[in-house]
Protein backbone atom coordinates (compact mmCIF):
# COMPACT_ATOMS: atom_id res chain seq x y z
CA UNK A 1 0.00 0.00 0.00
CA UNK A 2 2.76 2.61 0.64
CA UNK A 3 4.14 2.19 -2.90
CA UNK A 4 0.67 3.25 -3.93
CA UNK A 5 0.78 6.05 -2.09
CA UNK A 6 4.18 6.85 -2.85
CA UNK A 7 3.47 6.96 -6.56
CA UNK A 8 0.79 9.25 -6.19
CA UNK A 9 2.20 11.84 -4.07
CA UNK A 10 4.71 11.65 -6.61
CA UNK A 11 2.08 12.73 -9.37
CA UNK A 12 1.04 15.25 -7.41
CA UNK A 13 4.62 17.12 -7.83
CA UNK A 14 4.69 19.71 -10.40
CA UNK A 15 6.16 18.24 -13.82
CA UNK A 16 8.49 20.16 -15.89
CA UNK A 17 6.86 21.13 -19.59
CA UNK A 18 7.99 20.52 -22.72
CA UNK A 19 9.78 23.26 -24.43
CA UNK A 20 7.97 25.97 -26.27
CA UNK A 21 6.70 24.48 -29.09
CA UNK A 22 7.50 25.63 -32.64
CA UNK A 23 5.08 27.52 -34.60
CA UNK A 24 1.93 25.62 -35.33
CA UNK A 25 1.66 25.07 -38.89
CA UNK A 26 -1.66 25.40 -40.72
CA UNK A 27 -1.94 21.86 -42.39
CA UNK A 28 -0.62 18.57 -41.94
CA UNK A 29 0.70 18.70 -45.55
CA UNK A 30 2.92 21.36 -44.35
CA UNK A 31 4.23 19.35 -41.82
CA UNK A 32 5.37 16.29 -43.48
CA UNK A 33 7.32 18.41 -46.04
CA UNK A 34 10.45 18.29 -43.10
CA UNK A 35 12.25 15.46 -42.39
CA UNK A 36 12.33 13.50 -39.50
CA UNK A 37 14.90 14.76 -36.72
CA UNK A 38 15.38 14.25 -33.17
CA UNK A 39 13.77 16.56 -30.60
CA UNK A 40 15.04 18.70 -28.42
CA UNK A 41 15.86 17.65 -24.72
CA UNK A 42 13.06 19.21 -22.43
CA UNK A 43 14.84 21.96 -19.81
CA UNK A 44 14.15 21.90 -16.33
CA UNK A 45 12.02 24.17 -14.62
CA UNK A 46 9.51 25.34 -11.79
CA UNK A 47 6.54 25.63 -13.18
CA UNK A 48 4.03 24.38 -11.24
CA UNK A 49 0.84 24.06 -14.45
CA UNK A 50 1.14 20.69 -16.16
CA UNK A 51 0.16 21.17 -19.87
CA UNK A 52 -1.04 17.66 -21.23
CA UNK A 53 1.45 16.04 -23.75
CA UNK A 54 0.06 13.05 -25.60
CA UNK A 55 2.04 11.03 -28.19
CA UNK A 56 1.44 8.60 -30.96
CA UNK A 57 4.55 6.44 -31.76
CA UNK A 58 3.38 3.70 -34.37
CA UNK A 59 6.34 1.69 -35.96
CA UNK A 60 6.75 1.83 -39.53
CA UNK A 61 6.44 -1.71 -40.45
CA UNK A 62 3.64 -1.80 -42.44
CA UNK A 63 0.02 -0.09 -43.11
CA UNK A 64 -1.28 2.14 -40.42
CA UNK A 65 -3.86 -0.31 -38.67
CA UNK A 66 -7.48 0.11 -37.46
CA UNK A 67 -6.58 -0.12 -33.98
CA UNK A 68 -3.53 2.13 -34.10
CA UNK A 69 -5.70 5.09 -35.57
CA UNK A 70 -8.48 4.29 -32.81
CA UNK A 71 -5.20 4.78 -30.25
CA UNK A 72 -4.17 8.15 -32.46
CA UNK A 73 -7.31 9.30 -32.30
CA UNK A 74 -7.68 8.84 -28.39
CA UNK A 75 -4.51 10.77 -27.79
CA UNK A 76 -5.44 13.40 -30.03
CA UNK A 77 -8.74 13.79 -28.44
CA UNK A 78 -7.48 13.77 -24.95
CA UNK A 79 -4.92 16.52 -26.05
CA UNK A 80 -7.68 18.50 -27.82
CA UNK A 81 -9.65 18.83 -25.01
CA UNK A 82 -7.00 19.92 -22.60
CA UNK A 83 -5.39 22.38 -24.39
CA UNK A 84 -2.35 20.19 -24.94
CA UNK A 85 -0.20 18.90 -27.24
CA UNK A 86 -0.23 16.25 -29.48
CA UNK A 87 2.99 14.30 -30.76
CA UNK A 88 4.04 12.02 -33.12
CA UNK A 89 7.09 10.06 -33.20
CA UNK A 90 8.15 7.55 -35.39
CA UNK A 91 9.34 4.54 -33.92
CA UNK A 92 11.96 3.65 -36.23
CA UNK A 93 14.26 1.71 -34.55
CA UNK A 94 14.00 -1.69 -35.60
CA UNK A 95 16.13 -1.31 -38.93
CA UNK A 96 15.08 -4.43 -41.19
CA UNK A 97 11.35 -4.12 -41.04
CA UNK A 98 11.23 -0.23 -41.15
CA UNK A 99 10.43 1.30 -44.10
CA UNK A 100 10.08 5.05 -45.92
CA UNK A 101 6.88 3.45 -47.45
CA UNK A 102 5.42 2.47 -44.13
CA UNK A 103 6.32 5.96 -42.67
CA UNK A 104 4.51 8.06 -45.73
CA UNK A 105 1.33 5.47 -45.00
CA UNK A 106 1.27 6.44 -41.43
CA UNK A 107 1.25 10.39 -42.80
CA UNK A 108 -1.28 9.50 -45.46
CA UNK A 109 -3.39 7.69 -42.35
CA UNK A 110 -3.41 10.54 -40.23
CA UNK A 111 -3.80 13.12 -42.87
CA UNK A 112 -7.02 11.59 -44.45
CA UNK A 113 -8.78 11.00 -40.37
CA UNK A 114 -7.65 14.80 -40.06
CA UNK A 115 -5.23 14.20 -36.94
CA UNK A 116 -3.36 16.75 -37.20
CA UNK A 117 -0.15 16.74 -34.70
CA UNK A 118 2.16 19.59 -33.43
CA UNK A 119 5.44 20.17 -34.37
CA UNK A 120 7.66 18.24 -36.33
CA UNK A 121 7.72 13.90 -37.03
CA UNK A 122 10.16 12.53 -34.49
CA UNK A 123 12.79 9.92 -35.34
CA UNK A 124 13.41 7.63 -32.58
CA UNK A 125 16.23 6.02 -34.36
CA UNK A 126 18.00 9.50 -34.79
CA UNK A 127 18.12 9.79 -30.78
CA UNK A 128 20.22 6.63 -30.69
CA UNK A 129 22.58 8.93 -28.87
CA UNK A 130 21.23 10.14 -26.33
CA UNK A 131 19.20 6.33 -25.11
CA UNK A 132 22.58 5.46 -25.10
CA UNK A 133 23.47 8.40 -22.91
CA UNK A 134 21.14 7.54 -20.14
CA UNK A 135 22.28 3.37 -20.20
CA UNK A 136 25.79 4.70 -19.56
CA UNK A 137 24.11 7.13 -16.76
CA UNK A 138 22.46 4.58 -15.18
CA UNK A 139 25.63 2.31 -15.04
CA UNK A 140 27.66 4.90 -13.70
CA UNK A 141 24.84 5.40 -11.09
CA UNK A 142 24.74 1.49 -10.04
CA UNK A 143 20.88 1.00 -11.30
CA UNK A 144 22.61 -1.04 -14.79
CA UNK A 145 25.71 -3.29 -14.88
CA UNK A 146 27.63 -4.85 -17.59
CA UNK A 147 26.86 -8.57 -18.57
CA UNK A 148 29.13 -10.82 -21.02
CA UNK A 149 26.97 -13.88 -21.30
CA UNK A 150 27.08 -15.08 -24.35
CA UNK A 151 23.53 -15.80 -26.32
CA UNK A 152 24.71 -19.95 -26.33
CA UNK A 153 25.32 -19.43 -22.27
CA UNK A 154 21.54 -17.55 -21.91
CA UNK A 155 20.34 -20.63 -24.52
CA UNK A 156 21.56 -23.13 -22.74
CA UNK A 157 20.76 -21.95 -19.43
CA UNK A 158 16.83 -21.42 -20.90
CA UNK A 159 16.79 -24.70 -22.23
CA UNK A 160 18.50 -26.57 -18.59
CA UNK A 161 15.49 -24.32 -17.16
CA UNK A 162 12.60 -25.89 -19.51
CA UNK A 163 14.10 -29.57 -19.10
CA UNK A 164 13.83 -28.77 -14.80
CA UNK A 165 10.62 -27.26 -15.42
CA UNK A 166 11.83 -23.60 -13.36
CA UNK A 167 11.62 -20.17 -14.70
CA UNK A 168 13.63 -19.75 -17.44
CA UNK A 169 13.91 -15.73 -16.23
CA UNK A 170 17.59 -15.39 -17.18
CA UNK A 171 19.66 -14.18 -13.97
CA UNK A 172 22.84 -12.83 -14.77
CA UNK A 173 25.79 -13.98 -12.73
CA UNK A 174 27.37 -10.38 -13.73
CA UNK A 175 25.04 -8.38 -11.65
CA UNK A 176 27.21 -7.73 -9.14
CA UNK A 177 30.67 -8.40 -10.17
CA UNK A 178 33.52 -5.73 -9.80
CA UNK A 179 34.35 -3.60 -12.38
CA UNK A 180 38.15 -4.71 -11.84
CA UNK A 181 37.00 -8.30 -12.15
CA UNK A 182 35.10 -7.59 -15.90
CA UNK A 183 36.94 -9.57 -18.84
CA UNK A 184 37.93 -7.81 -21.95
CA UNK A 185 35.23 -9.24 -24.29
CA UNK A 186 32.02 -7.97 -25.82
CA UNK A 187 29.09 -7.54 -23.30
CA UNK A 188 25.57 -5.63 -23.32
CA UNK A 189 24.08 -3.48 -20.55
CA UNK A 190 21.43 -4.74 -18.15
CA UNK A 191 19.05 -2.86 -16.06
CA UNK A 192 19.68 -3.72 -12.50
CA UNK A 193 15.93 -4.70 -12.08
CA UNK A 194 14.30 -4.55 -8.57
CA UNK A 195 13.73 -8.20 -6.96
CA UNK A 196 11.91 -7.37 -3.74
CA UNK A 197 9.05 -5.90 -3.81
CA UNK A 198 6.11 -5.00 -6.29
CA UNK A 199 5.83 -2.36 -8.93
CA UNK A 200 2.66 -1.05 -9.40
CA UNK A 201 1.26 0.41 -12.55
CA UNK A 202 -1.54 2.96 -11.80
CA UNK A 203 -3.59 2.95 -15.38
CA UNK A 204 -6.05 4.98 -15.96
CA UNK A 205 -8.54 2.05 -17.59
CA UNK A 206 -7.38 -0.94 -16.17
CA UNK A 207 -7.17 0.44 -12.74
CA UNK A 208 -4.11 -0.59 -10.31
CA UNK A 209 -2.46 -3.18 -11.91
CA UNK A 210 0.30 -5.40 -9.53
CA UNK A 211 3.47 -6.65 -10.96
CA UNK A 212 5.81 -8.88 -8.47
CA UNK A 213 9.25 -7.55 -8.99
CA UNK A 214 10.68 -11.00 -8.51
CA UNK A 215 8.90 -11.79 -11.88
CA UNK A 216 10.90 -8.88 -13.75
CA UNK A 217 13.71 -9.36 -15.76
CA UNK A 218 17.22 -7.62 -15.54
CA UNK A 219 16.41 -6.40 -19.33
CA UNK A 220 18.98 -5.50 -21.88
CA UNK A 221 19.10 -1.15 -22.68
CA UNK A 222 22.39 -1.77 -24.81
CA UNK A 223 23.28 -4.46 -27.06
CA UNK A 224 26.83 -5.29 -27.67
CA UNK A 225 27.40 -3.24 -30.19
CA UNK A 226 26.21 0.20 -28.24
CA UNK A 227 22.70 0.10 -30.02
CA UNK A 228 20.03 0.70 -27.49
CA UNK A 229 17.24 -1.30 -27.76
CA UNK A 230 13.55 -0.28 -28.12
CA UNK A 231 12.42 -0.24 -24.31
CA UNK A 232 14.73 1.87 -23.04
CA UNK A 233 14.00 4.26 -26.48
CA UNK A 234 10.30 4.96 -25.42
CA UNK A 235 10.88 5.98 -21.93
CA UNK A 236 13.53 8.32 -22.86
CA UNK A 237 11.84 9.71 -25.73
CA UNK A 238 8.50 9.81 -23.57
CA UNK A 239 10.29 11.83 -20.62
CA UNK A 240 12.57 13.71 -23.51
CA UNK A 241 9.06 14.98 -25.17
CA UNK A 242 7.51 15.49 -21.97
CA UNK A 243 4.96 13.01 -22.39
CA UNK A 244 2.16 13.46 -19.68
CA UNK A 245 -0.38 10.78 -20.75
CA UNK A 246 0.56 7.44 -21.96
CA UNK A 247 -2.29 6.38 -24.03
CA UNK A 248 -1.72 3.05 -26.28
CA UNK A 249 -2.92 -0.27 -26.51
CA UNK A 250 -2.93 -3.15 -23.42
CA UNK A 251 -0.95 -5.47 -25.42
CA UNK A 252 2.07 -2.82 -23.64
CA UNK A 253 0.33 -3.18 -20.03
CA UNK A 254 3.28 -5.60 -19.47
CA UNK A 255 6.07 -3.57 -20.97
CA UNK A 256 4.96 -0.74 -18.59
CA UNK A 257 5.94 -2.67 -15.43
CA UNK A 258 9.51 -2.66 -17.04
CA UNK A 259 9.90 0.23 -18.39
CA UNK A 260 8.75 1.85 -14.64
CA UNK A 261 11.92 0.74 -13.55
CA UNK A 262 13.96 3.12 -15.87
CA UNK A 263 11.95 5.83 -14.77
CA UNK A 264 12.72 5.23 -11.17
CA UNK A 265 16.42 4.78 -12.28
CA UNK A 266 16.52 7.91 -13.22
CA UNK A 267 14.50 9.90 -10.53
CA UNK A 268 11.96 10.77 -13.36
CA UNK A 269 8.28 11.58 -12.76
CA UNK A 270 6.07 9.06 -14.14
CA UNK A 271 3.63 9.62 -17.03
CA UNK A 272 0.27 8.78 -16.39
CA UNK A 273 -0.94 5.67 -18.03
CA UNK A 274 -4.03 4.33 -20.36
CA UNK A 275 -4.02 1.29 -21.50
CA UNK A 276 -6.77 0.45 -23.96
CA UNK A 277 -7.90 -2.84 -24.94
CA UNK A 278 -7.72 -4.08 -28.31
CA UNK A 279 -10.06 -3.91 -31.32
CA UNK A 280 -12.12 -7.81 -32.00
CA UNK A 281 -13.89 -8.62 -35.18
CA UNK A 282 -17.85 -9.32 -34.96
CA UNK A 283 -16.47 -12.87 -34.14
CA UNK A 284 -14.78 -11.73 -30.82
CA UNK A 285 -11.30 -12.46 -32.41
CA UNK A 286 -8.65 -10.26 -32.46
CA UNK A 287 -9.20 -8.20 -35.65
CA UNK A 288 -7.37 -9.46 -38.60
CA UNK A 289 -7.81 -9.67 -42.84
CA UNK A 290 -10.54 -12.05 -42.01
CA UNK A 291 -12.84 -9.62 -40.54
CA UNK A 292 -12.47 -7.42 -43.81
CA UNK A 293 -10.11 -4.08 -44.02
CA UNK A 294 -7.54 -3.68 -41.02
CA UNK A 295 -5.59 -0.19 -42.81
CA UNK A 296 -6.88 2.77 -42.67
CA UNK A 297 -5.83 3.66 -46.18
CA UNK A 298 -8.27 0.61 -46.78
CA UNK A 299 -11.31 2.13 -45.12
CA UNK A 300 -11.13 5.24 -47.00
CA UNK A 301 -10.45 3.34 -50.55
CA UNK A 302 -13.88 1.75 -49.02
CA UNK A 303 -15.42 5.26 -49.38
CA UNK A 304 -16.26 5.55 -45.67
CA UNK A 305 -16.34 9.67 -44.24
CA UNK A 306 -13.50 10.71 -42.35
CA UNK A 307 -15.73 12.20 -39.59
CA UNK A 308 -17.76 9.18 -39.68
CA UNK A 309 -14.69 6.95 -39.01
CA UNK A 310 -13.63 9.25 -36.19
CA UNK A 311 -16.82 9.22 -34.90
CA UNK A 312 -17.23 5.60 -34.80
CA UNK A 313 -13.39 4.68 -33.23
CA UNK A 314 -14.32 7.55 -30.70
CA UNK A 315 -17.47 5.52 -29.70
CA UNK A 316 -15.49 1.89 -30.29
CA UNK A 317 -14.29 1.32 -27.05
CA UNK A 318 -15.20 5.02 -25.29
CA UNK A 319 -18.70 6.27 -24.51
CA UNK A 320 -20.69 9.42 -23.65
CA UNK A 321 -23.99 8.06 -22.13
CA UNK A 322 -25.59 7.06 -25.35
CA UNK A 323 -24.07 9.10 -27.86
CA UNK A 324 -23.89 7.39 -30.95
CA UNK A 325 -23.39 10.26 -33.36
CA UNK A 326 -21.33 13.31 -32.50
CA UNK A 327 -19.54 16.07 -34.35
CA UNK A 328 -15.57 16.94 -33.60
CA UNK A 329 -16.15 19.51 -31.32
CA UNK A 330 -18.43 17.61 -28.96
CA UNK A 331 -16.18 14.47 -29.22
CA UNK A 332 -13.08 16.82 -28.25
CA UNK A 333 -15.63 18.30 -25.30
CA UNK A 334 -16.45 14.73 -23.93
CA UNK A 335 -13.51 13.02 -24.22
CA UNK A 336 -12.45 11.66 -20.99
CA UNK A 337 -10.09 8.21 -20.11
CA UNK A 338 -12.63 7.23 -17.08
CA UNK A 339 -15.24 6.57 -19.84
CA UNK A 340 -12.80 4.04 -21.85
CA UNK A 341 -14.30 -0.08 -21.43
CA UNK A 342 -11.86 -2.44 -20.43
CA UNK A 343 -12.94 -5.08 -22.55
CA UNK A 344 -11.83 -5.76 -26.32
CA UNK A 345 -14.50 -3.81 -28.54
CA UNK A 346 -16.35 -5.25 -31.37
CA UNK A 347 -15.17 -4.04 -34.64
CA UNK A 348 -19.46 -3.44 -36.30
CA UNK A 349 -19.13 -2.71 -40.53
CA UNK A 350 -22.87 -2.22 -40.48
CA UNK A 351 -22.60 0.75 -37.52
CA UNK A 352 -19.45 2.16 -39.23
CA UNK A 353 -21.39 2.14 -42.75
CA UNK A 354 -24.24 4.12 -40.55
CA UNK A 355 -22.39 6.71 -38.87
CA UNK A 356 -20.20 7.05 -41.98
CA UNK A 357 -23.82 8.05 -43.49
CA UNK A 358 -25.27 10.30 -41.03
CA UNK A 359 -22.08 12.33 -41.16
CA UNK A 360 -22.04 12.69 -44.92
CA UNK A 361 -25.57 13.75 -44.79
CA UNK A 362 -24.33 16.75 -42.90
CA UNK A 363 -21.46 17.39 -44.26
CA UNK A 364 -21.38 20.99 -46.13
CA UNK A 365 -21.22 20.38 -49.57
CA UNK A 366 -18.25 22.23 -50.24
CA UNK A 367 -16.62 19.93 -48.14
CA UNK A 368 -18.01 16.90 -49.31
CA UNK A 369 -16.65 17.80 -52.67
CA UNK A 370 -13.30 17.93 -50.80
CA UNK A 371 -13.64 14.92 -49.52
CA UNK A 372 -15.18 13.01 -53.05
CA UNK A 373 -12.19 14.35 -54.34
CA UNK A 374 -9.93 12.93 -52.26
CA UNK A 375 -11.74 9.69 -51.98
CA UNK A 376 -11.76 9.00 -55.84
CA UNK A 377 -7.80 9.99 -56.14
CA UNK A 378 -7.12 7.17 -53.28
CA UNK A 379 -9.13 4.37 -55.98
CA UNK A 380 -6.97 6.40 -58.73
CA UNK A 381 -10.06 7.21 -60.57
CA UNK A 382 -9.96 10.25 -62.87
CA UNK A 383 -10.00 13.78 -61.43
CA UNK A 384 -13.71 16.14 -61.62
CA UNK A 385 -13.55 18.54 -64.11
CA UNK A 386 -14.52 21.77 -63.23
CA UNK A 387 -18.10 21.52 -64.66
CA UNK A 388 -18.16 18.21 -62.83
CA UNK A 389 -17.28 19.93 -59.63
CA UNK A 390 -19.77 22.82 -60.00
CA UNK A 391 -22.98 20.12 -60.80
CA UNK A 392 -21.91 18.16 -57.68
CA UNK A 393 -22.21 21.42 -55.79
CA UNK A 394 -25.82 21.99 -57.36
CA UNK A 395 -27.40 18.54 -56.65
CA UNK A 396 -25.21 17.32 -52.94
CA UNK A 397 -28.65 17.93 -51.95
CA UNK A 398 -30.37 15.19 -53.88
CA UNK A 399 -27.95 12.61 -53.01
CA UNK A 400 -25.98 12.53 -49.89
CA UNK A 401 -29.48 11.84 -47.69
CA UNK A 402 -29.02 8.38 -49.25
CA UNK A 403 -25.59 7.53 -49.40
CA UNK A 404 -23.49 5.70 -46.66
CA UNK A 405 -19.71 6.12 -47.94
CA UNK A 406 -18.28 7.86 -50.53
CA UNK A 407 -18.90 5.15 -53.01
CA UNK A 408 -22.85 5.40 -53.21
CA UNK A 409 -21.93 9.17 -53.34
CA UNK A 410 -20.19 8.79 -56.21
CA UNK A 411 -22.44 6.30 -57.75
CA UNK A 412 -25.83 8.18 -57.17
CA UNK A 413 -23.99 11.60 -58.79
CA UNK A 414 -23.17 9.62 -61.94
CA UNK A 415 -25.90 11.49 -63.72
CA UNK A 416 -24.11 14.81 -63.10
CA UNK A 417 -20.38 12.78 -64.42
CA UNK A 418 -21.17 11.48 -67.00
CA UNK A 419 -20.57 12.58 -70.62
CA UNK A 420 -23.20 12.68 -73.68
CA UNK A 421 -24.20 10.11 -75.09
CA UNK A 422 -24.48 8.35 -72.04
CA UNK A 423 -23.68 4.84 -71.63
CA UNK A 424 -26.65 2.88 -70.68
CA UNK A 425 -27.28 -0.15 -68.62
CA UNK A 426 -29.27 -2.82 -69.96
CA UNK A 427 -32.52 -2.56 -67.88
CA UNK A 428 -32.31 1.32 -69.06
CA UNK A 429 -32.16 -0.08 -72.62
CA UNK A 430 -35.37 -1.82 -72.18
CA UNK A 431 -37.15 0.91 -70.36
CA UNK A 432 -36.55 2.87 -73.25
CA UNK A 433 -38.66 1.00 -75.45
CA UNK A 434 -40.35 2.99 -78.67
CA UNK A 435 -43.55 3.70 -77.38
CA UNK A 436 -42.13 5.79 -74.36
CA UNK A 437 -39.46 7.38 -76.84
CA UNK A 438 -42.11 8.59 -78.81
CA UNK A 439 -43.43 9.91 -75.44
CA UNK A 440 -40.43 11.70 -74.35
CA UNK A 441 -40.51 12.73 -77.97
CA UNK A 442 -43.38 14.69 -77.02
CA UNK A 443 -41.91 16.74 -73.55
CA UNK A 444 -38.89 17.63 -75.49
CA UNK A 445 -40.25 20.49 -77.43
CA UNK A 446 -42.72 21.57 -74.05
CA UNK A 447 -39.04 21.81 -72.36
CA UNK A 448 -38.12 24.29 -74.61
CA UNK A 449 -39.83 27.53 -72.93
CA UNK A 450 -41.15 26.07 -69.69
CA UNK A 451 -40.03 28.03 -66.30
CA UNK A 452 -37.26 25.60 -64.94
CA UNK A 453 -38.49 25.70 -61.76
CA UNK A 454 -39.91 21.99 -59.85
CA UNK A 455 -43.58 22.81 -59.99
CA UNK A 456 -43.60 23.61 -63.98
CA UNK A 457 -41.86 20.35 -64.45
CA UNK A 458 -44.34 18.20 -62.40
CA UNK A 459 -46.41 19.70 -64.36
CA UNK A 460 -45.45 19.38 -67.43
CA UNK A 461 -44.93 15.44 -66.99
CA UNK A 462 -48.08 14.85 -65.33
CA UNK A 463 -50.21 16.15 -67.71
CA UNK A 464 -47.92 14.61 -70.64
CA UNK A 465 -48.70 10.88 -68.86
CA UNK A 466 -52.18 11.85 -68.49
CA UNK A 467 -52.65 12.90 -72.16
CA UNK A 468 -51.40 8.94 -72.69
CA UNK A 469 -53.30 7.40 -70.18
CA UNK A 470 -50.20 6.65 -68.27
CA UNK A 471 -49.13 6.87 -64.68
CA UNK A 472 -46.55 9.84 -63.78
CA UNK A 473 -44.76 6.17 -62.49
CA UNK A 474 -44.52 4.90 -66.08
CA UNK A 475 -43.47 7.48 -67.62
CA UNK A 476 -40.45 8.81 -64.82
CA UNK A 477 -38.78 5.05 -65.99
CA UNK A 478 -38.02 6.00 -69.03
CA UNK A 479 -37.40 9.64 -68.56
CA UNK A 480 -35.21 8.51 -65.79
CA UNK A 481 -33.58 6.69 -68.15
CA UNK A 482 -33.01 8.43 -70.62
CA UNK A 483 -31.09 11.19 -68.57
CA UNK A 484 -29.09 9.05 -66.20
CA UNK A 485 -28.72 5.78 -68.26
CA UNK A 486 -30.13 3.85 -65.13
CA UNK A 487 -32.95 2.34 -63.99
CA UNK A 488 -32.66 3.58 -60.19
CA UNK A 489 -31.52 7.36 -59.48
CA UNK A 490 -32.26 10.39 -57.67
CA UNK A 491 -36.10 12.06 -58.89
CA UNK A 492 -36.18 12.74 -62.13
CA UNK A 493 -36.80 16.09 -61.35
CA UNK A 494 -34.30 17.16 -59.58
CA UNK A 495 -31.68 15.81 -62.08
CA UNK A 496 -33.42 17.84 -64.23
CA UNK A 497 -32.64 21.12 -62.28
CA UNK A 498 -29.26 20.04 -61.67
CA UNK A 499 -28.64 19.32 -65.44
CA UNK A 500 -30.58 22.49 -66.56
CA UNK A 501 -32.72 22.97 -69.72
CA UNK A 502 -29.82 22.50 -72.37
CA UNK A 503 -28.66 19.53 -71.08
CA UNK A 504 -31.51 18.10 -70.02
CA UNK A 505 -32.83 18.17 -73.45
CA UNK A 506 -29.65 17.31 -75.26
CA UNK A 507 -29.99 13.78 -73.35
CA UNK A 508 -33.77 13.33 -74.13
CA UNK A 509 -32.36 13.94 -77.94
CA UNK A 510 -29.67 11.54 -77.49
CA UNK A 511 -32.56 8.51 -77.44
CA UNK A 512 -34.47 9.89 -79.97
Amino acid sequence: MHEVLRLRLQRRLPRCPYPRPMPHLSSLWMRLRYNLRPFPLRKMNTMSDTKIVTRFAPSPTGTLHIGSARTALFNWLFARRHGGQFLLRIEDTDKERSTEASTQAIYRGLTWLGLDFDGVPVSQAANAARHAEVAKEMLAGGHAYKCFATQEEIAAFREAAQAEKRSTLFRSPWRDVAEADHPDAPYVVRLKALREGQTIIMDQVQGDVVIRNEQLDDMVLLRSDGSPVYMLAVVVDDHDMGVTHVIRGDDHLNNAARQIQIYRAMDWELPTYAHIPLIHGPDGKKMSKRHGATGVEEYQALGYSAAGMRNYLARLGWSHGDDEFFTDSQAQSWFDLEHIGKSPARFDFKKLANISGQHIARTDDAALLHELERYLAAISADPLSETQKSLFLDGAYCIKEHAKNMTELSDKASFMFQSRPLELEEKAVQALDTVSIGILNELTPQLQNAKWTRVVLEGLVERLALSHDRKMGKLAAPLRAALSGRVTSPSVFDMMLVLGRDETIARLNDIS
